[in-house]
């Protein structure tokens, strides 16, 4: 079983934010793989679908980003994920629009929803993908930029590596992390 968590914000205004990111990946996933509607538990809007002979969790966490960590841990500690299986999808600052790029592990450099779930796991071993948004204008503040819808060419650059990024979930599932940073994450200074 692997355990699909895209982190965004659940209020209907936060939808199209850059923030959500991850809960878009969700939805396109869901999309893409014909799932029924997700149903509210443990914490997360939640759907178990199957892809290939893999069984997923795709989860948005209904505790708000900065809170991520209690709904992640609810599900590895009730669905008992191995935290090599856990994929968790966010939005990055510090990568320009439309690039996403996985990792094996890492620190929550700054993502409060990442630091979330590394306190509430006490690890940071477990794989990531993040989709780059950019950075913000000068004299824009940082929580402003991240929760204003997608415009203009960054919103056409982060559909596209929304797509992608659900490609790269898939490739996870199917042939493991290694395989997808390898495709995926061409063209970026180093490789974890």
């Amino acid at each position: 079983m692997h355990l699909i968590v895209g982190l965004g914000n659940p209020r209907q205004g936060y939808a199209e934010s850059r923030h959500n990111i991850g809960f878009q990946v969700v939805d396109a996933l869901l999309r893409r793989l014909k799932s029924n509607a997700p149903v509210s538990k443990h914490r997360s809007l939640l759907a178990e679908v199957q892809y290939s002979d893999q069984k997923l969790l795709l989860a948005q966490p209904l505790t708000y980003m900065n809170r991520s960590g209690l709904a992640v841990k609810e599900l590895v500690c009730n669905y008992r994920v191995d935290l090599e299986r856990i994929l968790v999808i966010y939005d990055d600052l510090d990568l320009p629009p439309g690039v996403i790029r996985l990792r094996k592990r890492g620190g929550g450099a700054g993502h409060r929803g990442v630091q979330s779930i590394i306190d509430s796991l006490e690890t940071e071993e477990f794989p990531r993908l993040r989709v780059g948004i950019g950075k913000p204008q000068p004299g824009v503040e940082t929580a402003d930029y991240v929760l204003q819808p997608l415009e203009g060419n960054d919103r056409e650059l982060i559909e596209q590596a929304r797509e992608k990024a659900a490609e790269a979930v898939l490739v996870f599932v199917s042939d493991g992390i290694e395989e997808a940073m390898n495709n995926f994450n061409q063209g970026l200074s180093s490789p974890g």
